[in-house]
């Protein structure tokens, strides 16, 4: 079975085909064969079974070339991530956007009813009025980002009603701890206050210790969109409306550093210095900290244990040991 993952080249999509392909991750309901990445850098994994497209994800032509005859799935990853698109509304709009409603397109004129799994996102939510966030509440994000994300949530579950695509939309938590450098992602300190300081650097935080968060480890959320991406039409007919909130864990700033100072020492969280940003504390502010997630947790779904094992997992990535 063939399957296209947009983004790719990122941290979440490459680590979703590696798993894709993983034989002890594999199911009986989604056997893949061939993978193909569509993003703007070639594709980190190196597998003769995988195809890396590079270009616009907003262009039809490209979209086009990746969806195959054998194509049955596709795992709609990229997007320009929250502060760039606030910063960049054009930007946000023809990648967040048109170029979800193109890739919906395509699939529609497929001659197979394709799998499509969304990433969404917790911000297209507003402040909430109490937490945890129903799931049946509706969205009223607060940046163009979250805006842009609900709009591709109804389109898939319209396209999906109309038979178009087998849709499913996950809601992704904010993914801590990230590899790499801070991106643009308002959400981006989330894994630099742990990140940095495991590896020995200073790291800077631009909201209150007291700030709630929704998070969850790469490895749940690989683990939870593959499930998702398995789930068949029969495990999903109970469900009109094919959004689920990922199932994540609540945590404030103070309590993140507070499972690096038990797992790493107290060196590492004074390395932790708190500048506030008011740009990134609203945005990060108008994300709910707690989301119901009944009916993922129903369909298999499941959260980390706890931030301890979170930070645990990162340093056993990273090569790094506890204290």
């Amino acid at each position: 079975m063939h399957v296209v993952v947009t983004g790719g080249a990122g941290f979440v999509g490459a680590r979703l085909i590696q798993s894709l392909l993983d034989p002890a991750t594999a199911t009986d309901t989604l056997p893949v064969s061939r993978i193909t990445s569509i993003d703007l850098a070639p594709c980190p994994v190196d597998d003769d079974r995988v195809t890396s497209l590079t270009g616009d994800i907003s262009d039809p032509a490209l979209i086009k070339q990746a969806l195959t005859e054998d194509t049955m799935a596709v795992c709609h990853l990229a997007a320009v991530v929250s502060s760039q698109a606030e910063a960049e509304f054009e930007l946000g709009m023809r990648i967040n956007l048109d170029a979800t409603r193109a890739l919906l397109e395509q699939c529609r004129a497929h001659p197979q009813r394709i799998r499509f799994l969304f990433a969404s996102s917790l911000a297209v939510f507003g402040p909430p009025e109490s937490e945890p966030v129903p799931e049946n509440v509706a969205p009223e994000p607060r940046s163009s980002y979250g805006i842009q994300k609900a709009i591709g949530e109804l389109l898939v579950n319209d396209y999906s009603r109309r038979g178009f695509v087998d849709g499913r939309v996950c809601r992704l938590p904010t993914v801590v701890v990230r590899p790499g450098r801070p991106n643009r992602a308002a959400s981006s300190f989330a894994s630099s206050i742990i990140r940095e300081p495991v590896a020995g650097e200073e790291a800077i935080c631009p909201v209150a210790a007291d700030l709630p968060l929704w998070l969850s480890s790469p490895r749940a959320v690989v683990t939870n969109l593959q499930r998702a991406l398995q789930l068949t039409p029969e495990q999903l007919d109970n469900y009109s409306w094919r959004t689920f909130n990922l199932p994540g864990l609540t945590v404030t700033v103070e309590e993140m550093l507070n499972a690096l100072e038990r797992q790493v020492g107290s060196e590492a969280r004074q390395r932790v210095r708190f500048e506030r940003d008011p740009t990134i504390e609203a945005i990060a502010a108008s994300w709910p900290g707690a989301l119901e997630t009944h009916r993922a947790q129903a369909l298999g779904l499941e959260a980390d244990a706890d931030f301890d094992a979170v930070v645990r997992a990162h340093l056993e990535e990273t090569g790094h040991t506890t204290p």
